[in-house]
């Protein structure tokens, strides 16, 4: 069900009347309320007024389902991210490029497959565009600096078609589009498309821009889809919590890393593997894709972190201009007002069960390298965190090896991978610690072990 709410609708209203964009079409989706969909303009078809069943093309968001079939064959070691792309798929050159690279757009490829495909408006299919490969510019060495590129996706659509023994739509669709059950999202142009345009800079007339079909480069920029589809799309990049069935979220966690920059000067947008990161501050995160293609401009974001955020927020705003940047804006000024002005419902404290018996002894206050911690157990999981760190700031959290309680590995935040080792005396009680080799004790002491209030002693 949707329901109103006179800011999101104000905030759309004006993209799209400042945008001039033909058609406009948002959604808003968040775990603690019902959707909320708005369709402003009109289709461009008079058989098919606009609504919230409207399709539109989406881009390079396709990117985005690409990166996850990649991270779905790694998670079930088909390949290795740190292993040449020629090791998996036969390329006659540029096969020294890694995925991790090709994900991260670090591997140098040109930004399109060879020839010219925006003037002529033909596509490669995937025969042709791998073996014109050699053809194609290394414009930058391997890991050097990010460059995005279509190239880059559409060879990874390929090998993972390759690996998995079909075609790249017939996996995406076995493996991600039926399981999250995105039945509006679809590779094929829709009847239900609207039309899209170029509109004119110096008047209100608007020419519609002509399809097509991108044949082996569809993994980076293919599909069509509803807004509706795309905001759940959105929540699930930001929280796979929400109604994942397609990955581990420890994967998705790996995808959201930044990699790299966008910009050496300005630190305002990142990419992670195959993944848009923009950070918000105060440790919130927008993560998603922008998508462009002729007539047509998508947003699709999730929010991650922050206050107020009730999880599963995602949001998408697809428009049917080539060329209106609010389309993308938008977007994120939507996810804001969610938070800003409703808020997820603050959940009350409630008594829980103690911590096991085998890790009493370690809550509470221990000195490592000088400077105070806390330790502590909470949501079933020992946690630490330095004394003076910002109260935004996430704790480490530790998982005991499975064949010692008295190890435990750092699952999340500080010193992250690193064990952590407990030191007990007779009587069973933590009397000293090691975190990534840091002696941690109940007293601030010295490196050498003397104590910091004996002074020179």
């Amino acid at each position: 069900m949707t329901t109103t709410h006179p800011r999101y609708e104000r905030a759309v209203r004006r993209a799209q009347s400042d945008g001039r964009i033909p058609a406009l079409s948002v959604a808003l989706v968040r775990a603690d309320r019902d959707p909320w969909v708005l369709t402003v303009g009109d289709s461009g078809d008079p058989q098919r007024p606009l609504g919230p069943g409207s399709r539109f093309r989406i881009g390079s968001v396709t990117k985005t389902f690409t990166a996850v079939l990649v991270m779905q064959a790694r998670d079930e070691g088909l390949l290795d991210l740190d292993q040449p792309v020629s090791r998996y798929l036969d390329v006659p050159a540029h096969g020294d490029a890694t995925v991790r690279r090709l994900l991260s757009h670090t591997a140098g490829y040109q930004r399109e497959p060879h020839g010219d495909v925006w003037d002529t408006l033909i596509a490669p299919d995937a025969t042709r565009m791998l073996a014109e490969l050699a053809r194609a510019e290394r414009v930058l060495p391997n890991a050097r600096r990010y460059h995005y590129s279509n190239l880059g996706l559409a060879v990874l659509g390929q090998l993972v078609a390759k690996l998995r023994g079909g075609t790249w739509a017939e996996i995406l669709t076995e493996r991600i589009l039926g399981p999250l059950g995105l039945e509006h999202t679809t590779v094929e142009r829709p009847a239900e498309a609207v039309v899209g345009y170029v509109v004119d800079a110096y008047s209100d007339a608007a020419r519609p821009e002509p399809p097509i079909d991108l044949g082996g480069v569809a993994p980076a920029a293919q599909l069509w889809s509803t807004a509706g589809d795309m905001a759940q799309w959105a929540a699930f990049l930001a929280d796979p919590a929400t109604g994942n069935k397609v990955l581990d979220p420890a994967t998705l966690d790996e995808m959201r890393w930044p990699l790299t920059t966008t910009d050496e000067s300005l630190w305002v947008q990142g990419f992670g593997l195959g993944l848009i990161l923009t950070p918000e501050g105060k440790r919130v995160t927008h993560v998603g894709h922008d998508g462009a293609m002729p007539g047509f401009l998508a947003g699709v974001y999730g929010r991650r972190g922050g206050e107020g955020n009730p999880g599963g927020l995602g949001c998408a705003v697809l428009g049917s201009s080539g060329t209106a940047g609010q389309t993308i804006d938008l977007a994120h000024e939507l996810l804001r007002l969610a938070v800003d002005t409703d808020p997820a419902e603050i959940r009350p404290w409630r008594v829980a069960a103690p911590a096991p018996a085998a890790y009493r002894s370690v809550l509470g206050r221990w000195w490592g390298e000088g400077s105070e911690f806390v330790f502590a157990w909470h949501d079933g999981q020992l946690q630490a965190r330095a004394v003076e760190a910002p109260a935004d700031k996430p704790p480490a959290t530790f998982r005991p090896l499975p064949d010692d309680k008295d190890i435990l590995r750092t699952a999340s935040g500080r010193e992250v991978g690193e064990l952590l080792r407990l030191t007990r005396d007779s009587s069973g009680a933590v009397v000293r610690m090691h975190w990534a080799t840091y002696r941690f004790t109940r007293g601030q002491e010295g490196f050498d072990g003397g104590r910091a209030s004996d002074g020179p002693g």
